[in-house]
């Protein structure tokens, strides 16, 4: 009994950690209609400067608090409104959820950048050694303030929401910002406030939390996937019902610690230590399923308008002769460190590739990609032994098939719900299942990552030696240049129809008789098997691999490159393959470590002012007249190849390749718009007869226009003279009964 009290308190303290970072995520969710992904990294950001005021620098506890949580907070939250978030009105729901992972991911590298993770920090308890007595059992101080705090916030939430005027109009702005706004309210206030107050109780949850992990960025930022359950089971916009899943979650956590340790099971103990942790996520994937069905969205209109270009075989043809070709050239000058370093970005850029049909086409948002490419590194890594190429199509199968078990959720549910659900399935993945110690079934000894590391040989194809990092390097181009014509297969035919149909419009779909579910299952397992083949592909350049290569954070590395990019262009899977995997950021500023991340980020924060991403919305239409010129684009391909072979032999340093690179990129496209219009013929506009040529003052082309313009103009347009309007205004009336003369 005395053991069930300790749980108890100790998850009711947890949960009131998880009720006020779920109250901050309901709150913004609930009055900005955003789901913010980044609200635990904003409460990173406080913990650690707070950490910073009291710890380091000396300054007293009431007073870190008060800039932390009555300044710094509050104004970061505001930040947020003006610059980012109040843009994203009329953008999709995809759009918005990828702005604040975009957020998450440059905020979390800025924190490591700053506070090197390396160096060890730590955070001490309120009134550290003072408890109270209650049932038995000792309660410190700082277990009775987060619980009072936990309290405060949700009676201050219930209160701000259903009594003030300003929580009225938050709630308004989000049901209806048009009529909110003919009823005299002012958005950006709501929103202002709402940025404000939740990123103030994510700072609160941060500071809370900080005594109890391990005080890194990376802990306290995934805090908030155990939020997510919390306001899951509040359907997003219950704070009570958000408060009594945050307590539930705490409880049955603690719990679950207390009563499967591995001192009450021996046998089973180990491997539900990583169940433990998951917990949480648990509780999500269960109350996402029991949330009712979804109903079928209509056409979706936003503001900017999601574009998905049909690929020409031809153009496509030469991406992929173009990809071969670099890939040779590469290999060829690459130094044996870099080319080493290089092989895997071939297995990222097949991984983003799997992203396009699901949610390039079909706007399915998947946040697991990368836990596919873990499970099929898996398969090739004990299915594929020796090298057989088998351990692919293995890895293609058994992804597809899990594919279509995690896409069940999805035949129910939509936007943000499928998501969570995706997520949750990534972060069980991370926490449990990539961990799991050997296990026996039946008569078969299974280890799924040999107690910690995978082990890869090269594929061996009959007649073709690939084992040395110049012939997988080119091998990957070629593996990445079919499977990018396998997604223009894809884009061209019925299928791709099909999946831009269900996207822009299930309720219509439906209605004409389309199977969405089946469709549904369909691009889920095709992506999934993309996904699984491109974590072989991975393994194979890398030859061991751990858990730690498929975390959740990382995966959404990829998928963010993917949006920023095209989520429509193999080019952008292209790209997000060089960004991830080859040395080049590395080389360019070897002093940043971070900055990789940070520029994604702040790529991606861009999405709100187009949603297309830079290749499909700046870089094509550029390159459009280029694409009609041969020479130019084959000018411009050995130009980049120069430049690379000229880099890694050392003949130019690192910022003058980077410019010429940006030339070769840019600066051809404005030379032939600048040619274009140069050679284009000057016209001389006709004016009217009689219009003045110069007039004066304000009228046409800056001037005032004369009388006799105006008489002009009046014939132009078939209206009666000036003189002559006025003579019939002067004229008596006689049509109209009663009328009077001189009226």
């Amino acid at each position: 009994m005395h053991e069930f009290i300790i749980l108890t308190i100790s998850g009711l303290v947890t949960g009131g950690i998880y009720a006020i970072t779920a109250g901050g995520l309901t709150l913004t969710y609930t009055t900005t209609g955003i789901f913010n992904f980044a609200h635990g990294v904003t409460g990173a950001l406080a913990a650690f400067t707070y950490w910073q005021l009291h710890f380091d620098w000396g300054w007293p506890v009431w007073l870190s608090i008060v800039v932390v949580l009555g300044i710094l907070a509050p104004a970061f939250g505001i930040l947020l409104h003006f610059a980012i978030m109040r843009r994203l009105e009329g953008t999709s729901e995809t759009t918005r959820l990828m702005v604040t992972v975009a957020v998450l991911l440059s905020l979390l590298a800025s924190v490591m950048w700053i506070w090197d993770p390396q160096t060890p920090r730590n955070v001490v308890s309120f009134f550290p050694g003072e408890s109270v007595d209650m049932g038995g059992t000792t309660v410190s101080y700082h277990d009775l303030i987060t619980l009072a705090v936990a309290l405060f916030v949700a009676v201050g939430l219930w209160i701000l929401l259903r009594s003030t005027r300003a929580g009225v109009a938050m709630r308004a702005t989000v049901d209806d910002r048009n009529l909110a706004v003919l009823n005299g309210s002012r958005p950006e206030v709501p929103g202002m406030l709402a940025w404000a107050t939740g990123t103030m109780l994510a700072a609160v949850a941060g500071i809370l939390i900080a005594p109890k992990l391990s005080f890194a960025a990376l802990p306290l930022t995934l805090l908030i996937v155990n939020a997510y359950a919390a306001a899951v089971i509040g359907r997003l916009n219950s704070l009570p019902w958000t408060f009594v899943g945050a307590m539930i979650i705490g409880l049955v956590t603690e719990y679950g610690k207390g009563y499967l340790s591995e001192t009450r099971f021996p046998t089973a103990g180990p491997y539900l230590g990583g169940l433990t942790d998951s917990m949480p996520v648990v509780v999500l994937f269960v109350a996402i399923l029991l949330l009712p069905t979804s109903r079928l969205r209509g056409h979706a209109s936003s503001r900017t308008r999601e574009i998905s270009h049909r690929p020409t075989w031809t153009g496509s043809l030469v991406f992929a002769g173009l990809v071969i070709a670099g890939a040779v050239v590469a290999a060829n000058t690459l130094g044996a460190a870099d080319l080493f370093s290089s092989t895997k970005m071939w297995g990222f850029a097949i991984i983003g590739l799997s992203v396009i049909p699901l949610v390039g086409y079909a706007g399915k948002m998947s946040l697991a990609q990368l836990g596919f490419a873990g499970i099929g590194a898996i398969c090739v890594s004990h299915l594929g032994s020796g090298g057989n190429p088998l351990g692919l199509l293995w890895a293609a199968l058994i992804c597809a098939a899990i594919g279509v078990l995690v896409a069940l959720p999805a035949l129910r549910l939509s936007g943000i719900y499928l998501a969570l659900a995706t997520a949750a399935f990534a972060v069980l993945l991370d926490r449990w299942i990539f961990g799991l110690p050997a296990f026996t079934w039946g008569d078969t000894r299974i280890d799924l990552f040999n107690s910690g590391t995978l082990n890869f040989e090269r594929f061996d194809w009959p007649g073709i030696d690939i084992s040395s990092d110049k012939a997988y390097f080119i091998f990957g181009a070629v593996f990445f240049a079919l499977s990018s014509l396998v997604v223009v297969w894809i884009r061209r035919g019925e299928f791709g129809r099909r999946l831009l149909a269900m996207k822009d419009s299930p309720a219509a779909c439906a209605t004409i008789g389309m199977n969405h579910k089946l469709t549904t299952l369909t691009v889920f397992g095709l992506s999934a098997a993309m996904a699984g083949v491109g974590g072989g592909i991975l393994g194979g350049a890398l030859g061991t691999l751990s858990p730690a290569n498929f975390d959740f954070t990382a995966g959404l590395s990829v998928l963010m490159l993917m949006v920023i990019a095209g989520l429509t262009s193999p080019g952008a899977a292209l790209f997000a393959g060089i960004f991830l995997g080859t040395p080049l950021m590395t080389n360019l500023f070897p002093d940043y470590t971070q900055l990789t991340t940070i520029l994604i980020g702040l790529n991606g924060i861009a999405l709100g002012k187009n949603p297309n991403g830079f290749i499909a919305a700046k870089i094509r239409p550029e390159w459009e007249p280029a694409l009609k010129r041969p020479a130019v684009l084959v000018g411009s391909a050995v130009a980049q190849i120069a430049l690379v072979v000229l880099r890694f032999t050392d003949v130019i340093e690192n910022w003058t390749f980077v410019l010429g690179i940006l030339l070769a990129v840019i600066g051809i496209p404005a030379a032939l718009k600048i040619e274009v219009m140069l050679k284009a013929p000057r016209t001389v506009q006709e004016l009217p007869e009689g219009l003045s040529e110069q007039p004066e003052g304000l009228g046409l082309n800056g001037g005032r226009f004369k009388p006799a313009d105006i008489e002009a103009l009046d014939k132009l347009i078939a209206m009666p003279s000036l003189q002559t309007t006025v003579a019939m205004a002067e004229t008596p009336s006689t049509t109209l009964p009663g009328a009077r003369h001189g009226a």
